[in-house]
């Protein structure tokens, strides 16, 4: 399962579809677009699809998904996207496919009207295969599995490489300087192109004037220049990012380089400064295996060959001019939580190898008699657990499963799905009732002593309450003495009371508590006219 939860695009997407992403991106000037593939291979989209960039044939947003047959199947190995925005994307098989803005040609068609939906790019590619795709503002390029590139689109600055600054409406192989050598790695800034050769040597070309090629100087260039300041240096296969107006390189060492533009302590040195010359950052000689940086944006991120996460520039407004650790797990993170707009910096994919996460394993190994040692009979169905980990998670098994040895125990206090709820709570720390349920695992939560799971319960409890269940839910809560539930069930029914006391639930109240509700109404106001 790929975890989207950070970005509210995806926040209102059921639990099963989540469960079937295996890739995303998050896209557009707000962060308002996503496309993203399931297990099955299909490919759908939502937000305000600004431009057609959804690829759904039409200019309307959704803000449920809506699936691109067109790409159903075609198994994307490489996405990109433009501020337009314009998306691109690279198969399995070697093929472009390209839609959304295109004012200035950067789908490569040939014209300047904009594509609602993905069209295959043809012209100079039928013949190879490309295995990397990259956009800037408004300019596209592609990697083959020759080693070549191609550029399209707009070309202000000299962007796609071709000598002039003439826009470019169908790919061209950039050559010049890379005519005969092997690229292995590409990235874009907005208006500028990066790309790695097989021999470790960096080529920029297109807008330099805050120094984002590297060349020590600040003049655009029409055509790959080498970053002479690095010779020597080996920059690793695939690990040069570009941000709106800086570029990023991680060494084979596991040293990271920074420069161009500095204005939100982007580069990491320390300072805002702009740098057109490469410089070594400071990362406390912790050895670097990832740089993340994207052209929408001015911050950057790295992460560490133990797993800790590093970032600096502009995070949510604020500039921070030297790395900072987080607590993230993941670069993506960074980008999701502190980048504006918060939008995803590269394709993201789950694991080839479907790696779980110990939390997942477990998740997976619950009520599941493979491997389990224990077992609970509930209503005569049975539950299959783990003695150690229930050992380890709770207290009272602890010292229950200490005293016994047992592969089967009977559970005659509580029901199944409430006691089952429970278990699989001690597996997940997640609970998944409906509110009434809930009031029975409250109960649970209260004998056991189980205060997290309380609070959950009343949290459940809470989201749920309603006009017809409230008097319901504020018994349970007098019953388990959970005050804070009580409290807040109590306001509820007070300011839904006129419906609240026409419920059966109302009718049925115990007298005591009828008595106690009304006395603290009135003393609330509610019966004031």
């Amino acid at each position: 399962m790929l975890d989207v939860g950070k970005w509210p695009v995806f926040a209102l997407l059921p639990p099963e579809e989540l469960r079937l992403i295996r890739q995303a991106c998050v896209f557009g000037s707000a962060a308002n677009e996503a496309l993203y593939v399931t297990v099955n291979d299909e490919v759908f989209a939502l937000g305000t699809n600004c431009s057609g960039c959804l690829g759904l044939g039409d200019l309307q947003s959704t803000i449920e998904p809506r699936r691109i047959d067109v790409l159903c199947g075609k198994k994307i190995v490489s996405l990109s996207y433009g501020t337009g925005p314009h998306v691109v994307i690279a198969t399995a098989d070697g093929e472009v496919f390209a839609w959304g803005h295109n004012g200035y040609s950067q789908l490569g068609n040939g014209t300047t009207n904009h594509g609602l939906t993905p069209a295959l790019v043809s012209t100079n590619l039928l013949s190879k295969r490309v295995t990397e795709v990259a956009c800037g503002s408004h300019h596209t390029i592609a990697l083959t599995t020759d080693g070549e590139v191609y550029a399209w689109g707009y070309n202000n600055s000299g962007q796609v490489g071709s000598g002039s600054t003439a826009n470019q409406p169908t790919p061209r192989r950039v050559s010049s300087c890379l005519q005969n050598k092997v690229v292995v790695n590409i990235a874009c800034g907005q208006l500028c192109s990066m790309a790695v050769l097989d021999n470790g040597e960096i080529y920029g070309w297109g807008y330099n004037c805050n120094g984002q090629l590297g060349l020590g100087n600040n003049g655009n260039q029409q055509t790959p220049c080498r970053i002479a300041a690095l010779q020597g240096v080996n920059i690793v296969q695939v690990r040069v990012a570009c941000g709106y107006a800086h570029t990023l390189a991680l060494t084979d060492e596991g040293f990271v380089y920074a420069w161009g533009a500095n204005s939100y302590g982007q580069l990491g040195t320390g300072n805002k400064s702009n740098q057109a010359l490469p410089t070594l950052i400071n990362t406390d000689k912790e050895r670097m295996v990832e740089v993340a940086a994207c052209h929408t944006s001015h911050t950057s991120a790295a992460k560490t060959q133990s797993g800790q996460v590093l970032m600096w520039g502009q995070c949510r407004g604020q500039a921070v001019a030297s790395p900072h650790l987080t607590h993230f797990s993941s670069t993506d993170d960074v980008f999701a939580c502190f980048a504006t707009p918060a939008v995803t910096w590269h394709l993201l994919t789950v694991d080839g190898d479907d790696y779980l996460t110990v939390a997942q394993s477990l998740k997976r190994e619950f009520d599941s008699p493979e491997i389990s040692d224990l077992k609970f009979l509930v209503d005569g169905k049975c539950i299959h657990v783990h003695k150690a980990l229930l050992k380890i998670r709770c207290e009272h098994f602890r010292a229950l499963l200490n005293e016994t040895d047992e592969e089967s125990i009977e559970i005659h206090q509580f029901s199944y799905l409430v006691y089952r709820a429970f278990l699989e709570y001690l597996y997940t720390d997640t609970i998944n009732l409906p509110p009434e349920d809930a009031i029975g695992l409250l109960d649970l939560a209260t004998y056991y002593r189980e205060t997290r799971l309380k609070r959950l319960c009343q949290e459940t409890i809470k989201r749920g309450i309603s006009e017809e269940n409230a008097i319901t839910l504020l018994s349970a809560a007098v019953k388990y003495e959970a005050r804070d539930l009580e409290e807040f069930c109590f306001k509820f029914c007070v300011n839904h009371l006129t419906a609240v006391t026409q419920t059966q639930a109302f009718a049925d109240m115990d007298h005591d508590l009828l008595k106690n509700f009304i006395n603290k109404a009135s003393r609330y106001g509610a019966f004031k006219n």
